[in-house]
């Protein structure tokens, strides 16, 4: 399993009186395959640059695709370009891809925070992976977790000693171009909401 499938199966498993924007959990999903890519070695990151390696198979197809759409020409690619073109229906992607593999159901008068409460996880290795690394508070996969909306941003007095995992220069530049990326089109739907009300209120004067 990856981080992107484990962030998937979370995001699935979020109560339905939290519910998630599919643009912000794609984004995270984009972010999350770049760390699963960077442990496949498909990748490096080079300051805001993603640099491809030489391509393996991964066994998961998605992440296949991933590593397929690498740009693989100088000056390469920005992460949060990446992020906003592979984040492009992503969340949709991996909810049909684990429905299609038989991990998750049809939930009955249960509405799940995604695509309209098409499908929730089912009991299996990979919903309980997901969920110890859930409980563990595991530091990489709670920060795309908020960035996403599916939990509170950590708090900021959190001693950096308590998430080793977040140490490095390539996580810190994935993980700030994933919070730029996602408060970016949190920014153009309120704008939209705005523009919108306002538009209705000038239909209602005539």
């Amino acid at each position: 399993m990856t981080t992107a499938r484990d962030l998937a199966i979370v995001a699935l498993g979020v109560p339905p009186d939290r519910p998630l924007e599919q643009g912000d959990l794609s984004l995270a999903l984009a972010g999350a395959e770049v760390f699963d890519l960077i442990e496949a070695k498909a990748l490096v990151v080079d300051g805001d640059r993603i640099l491809p390696s030489a391509q393996a198979p991964t066994g998961d197809r998605l992440l296949d695709d991933a590593a397929t759409a690498l740009v693989r020409q100088e000056p390469y690619e920005s992460i949060e370009d990446w992020l906003w073109r592979r984040g492009r229906g992503l969340s949709s992607a991996y909810v049909d891809e684990l429905e299609r593999e038989g991990l998750t159901k049809r939930p009955r008068g249960l509405r799940s925070p995604l695509r309209g409460g098409r499908t929730e996880p089912v009991e299996s290795a990979a919903r309980r992976r997901a969920e110890e690394r859930w409980a563990q508070d595991e530091p990489v996969l709670v920060a795309l977790a908020a960035a996403a909306g599916i939990r509170d941003e950590p708090a900021e007095e959190e001693p950096a000693e308590d998430a080793p995992e977040l140490a490095g220069d390539a996580v810190a530049a994935v993980l700030a171009a994933v919070g730029s990326a996602v408060q970016e089109l949190r920014a153009v739907r309120q704008r939209k909401a705005i523009e919108d009300a306002a538009f209705d209120n000038i239909w209602r004067g005539y």
